[in-house]
């Protein structure tokens, strides 16, 4: 379960938190952290868009801390900035998109307080991907989630992939098949 602490903004930026921590109003909050499946994926997708960097002009970071305004600093577990964005160790540009993979502890209340605050910031796309319930969903600037069956996008951009490619690979690393009654 994930707990917080109140700690002045300053000290938040000058600490180093393992597991790295969300800062929300003066609270430091633990994320719920993944397990395997979530790694699997997590890996995944940073490597899928590696390979895409330069076709689609893009950055990828991995818990990368975001400002989404002034009193608020989120960590998705990755996200896409565009490569002719400056340089930032705290990214205060909104990136093209968040990816949000979902931990057993995680909660939907959780989850649209996280897609308020990146689409507050100006972020164009977020996805949210359930390892253990299979089932990927999106958002755009509307910041509604929207179950998809078929291919996650970025709208305007050429980024996309098919959300049976993201399971593919969760199966292929975990040794697995998938479950036709899912």
């Amino acid at each position: 379960m994930a707990t917080s602490t109140l700690v002045p903004l300053s000290e938040y930026l000058k600490t180093s938190y393992r597991p790295d921590r969300d800062w929300i109003d003066g609270e430091v909050r633990e994320r719920n952290m993944g397990e395997g499946s979530h790694a699997i994926l997590q890996v995944f997708f940073v490597w899928y868009f590696r390979e895409r960097l330069a076709e689609w002009k893009i950055r990828v970071r991995s818990e990368q801390r975001i400002q989404t305004s002034a009193t608020h600093y989120r960590i998705p577990d990755i996200c896409l900035s565009r490569a002719s964005d400056p340089h930032e160790e705290i990214i205060t540009i909104a990136p093209l998109l968040c990816v949000e993979i979902l931990s057993p502890e995680d909660r939907l209340a959780d989850i649209q307080d996280r897609l308020d605050d990146y689409f507050g910031m100006g972020i164009e796309a977020v996805w949210v991907i359930d390892p253990k319930k299979r089932r990927a969903f999106m958002a755009g600037l509307g910041g509604l989630l929207q179950p998809v069956t078929d291919e996650l996008n970025v709208p305007g951009t050429p980024i996309k992939i098919r959300v049976a490619e993201v399971f593919a690979e969760l199966d292929a690393q975990r040794g697995t098949t998938p479950d036709p009654a899912r």
